[in-house]
């Protein structure tokens, strides 16, 4: 049976490396594997699996925040949150490096996806880094690194999709990202004006009189109550899911209007955008529970648990294990992959070791975020390669992200050793 899995494994990464989608790849290992064990019969167990995944409501939450991220970005919000953050934010020793965590963490809080926020956040500010003259490899790094934010800090789409596969509470994972994603931003500026001073590049930018900042506090006001219109009907009761990430896309249209962009080319726009990246989630995420049906059916998730209990690991000893299993998995697979072929086989593990469901949600996107900054294969690192205003190698991206690597490995382990990190917020909101 182990061999089997690993020979599955195998043969699912080999696809993806030679360039079949990931969709594909996973069904094709998950109908092989059904029919190896049930034969034909089994095709006819797939469809109202598929049919059962796509009438769940709340994968509807998907497109909603898609969209609502989408509007906040085409509608020049995003540029104006900039200006502000840098307008606070420039002072501190690296200067502008701070924006950009900044600003990452705040789009973050009304995107859930990490690949936008790193094109957003870099669009606007690369450009103006440039040409003050920012060292390139820590101005591409800082927004690689910003970017991961966006699936940690709530909403996020990868919060979802775990929590659909897990039949978790997206709520309880919501509330639980969000100490960890604000530590994570401290320790990321931390580490900014560590470097600025170290290295003697302590570049602040000019002040900025104390009332043209104070004015300039209105452009975050829009990404601020979009935020908590999300997390307060969220909480307080007066909303699932599915109908928070909607009040949250009409309070996105409604600033999107007093912006004075909102327009039908704008809307057609943000629409195929959104039609895209919701279309590729959901369909990995049909490929994943045909995939999980076969697993199911087969007693694959059963017997991986049996054979990894047996060796007598620890909880502790066994994470520490996944940490390096994810960063290896992450240099070649896509985030969203990664989770949906590992999340049925590794989630059965660790809660048969008693780990927290909530806390393993956390875990999984913190992996995630490693894989998005690990070279070859690290999305976050073409992103803002791409969007460079120079031609420079995209080495320089893959050297400014190296220290965040660092930082969210240690900062995994020492959510490892202090789980509350994670699980305080969400018992004391139960």
């Amino acid at each position: 049976m182990i061999a089997a899995v690993a020979i599955g494994f195998i043969g699912m990464l080999g696809m993806m490396l030679a360039g079949l989608p990931i969709a594909v790849s996973m069904a094709a290992v998950g109908i092989l594997g059904g029919i190896a064990a049930y034969g034909m019969p089994f095709m006819n167990s797939i469809a109202p699996v598929v049919w059962g995944v796509h009438n769940d409501n709340l994968l509807t939450s998907i497109p909603l925040f898609v969209l609502m991220g989408e509007l906040l970005l085409r509608s020049g919000i995003a540029d104006r949150m900039f200006g502000a953050m840098a307008a606070w934010l420039g002072r501190l020793p690296g200067g502008l490096l701070h924006t950009n965590i900044g600003c990452s963490a705040l789009f973050a809080a009304t995107s859930g996806s990490s690949v936008a926020t790193a094109a957003t956040v870099g669009t606007v500010a690369l450009p103006s880094l440039h040409n003050r003259g920012y060292s390139m490899s820590m101005s591409l790094g800082s927004i690689a690194a910003g970017g991961t934010l966006g699936i940690l800090i709530p909403p996020s789409v990868n919060m979802i999709v775990y929590g659909s596969l897990t039949d978790t509470s997206i709520g309880q994972l919501f509330i639980a990202g969000i100490i960890p994603g604000l530590l994570l931003t401290g320790i990321f500026m931390l580490w900014i004006a560590a470097h600025a001073i170290l290295t003697g590049d302590n570049r602040r930018e000019e002040s900025i009189p104390l009332a043209q900042r104070l004015a300039l506090l209105k452009e975050l006001i829009a990404p601020g109550v979009v935020f908590f219109v999300v997390m307060g009907s969220l909480y307080t009761g007066v909303a699932t899911t599915t109908e928070s990430a909607a009040l949250g896309l009409m309070t996105a249209l409604f600033f999107t209007w007093r912006s004075g962009k909102l327009s039908w080319p704008l809307l057609v726009n943000c629409f195929v955008q959104t039609a895209r990246t919701s279309g590729m989630i959901l369909l990995i995420m049909s490929a994943a529970f045909i995939l999980n049906l076969a697993i199911g059916l087969t007693g694959v998730a059963e017997a991986m648990t049996e054979w990894v209990t047996s060796f007598g690991l620890s909880a502790t000893q066994m994470l520490l294990i996944l940490v390096l299993f994810y960063l290896i998995l992450g240099m070649f697979m896509d985030v969203m992959s990664m989770m949906v072929a590992t999340i049925p086989i590794t989630f059965p593990i660790v809660h048969a070791l008693g780990v927290d469901p909530v806390w393993f949600g956390i875990f999984i996107v913190l992996m995630c975020e490693l894989g998005l900054i690990t070279p070859p294969v690290g999305m976050n690192l073409f992103v803002v390669h791409g969007i460079r205003p120079d031609k420079g190698s995209i080495r320089d991206a893959i050297v400014g992200a190296l220290p965040y690597v660092t930082i969210l490995l240690v900062f995994t382990v020492l959510l490892i050793q202090f789980p509350e990190i994670i699980t305080w917020l969400p018992e004391k909101l139960k």
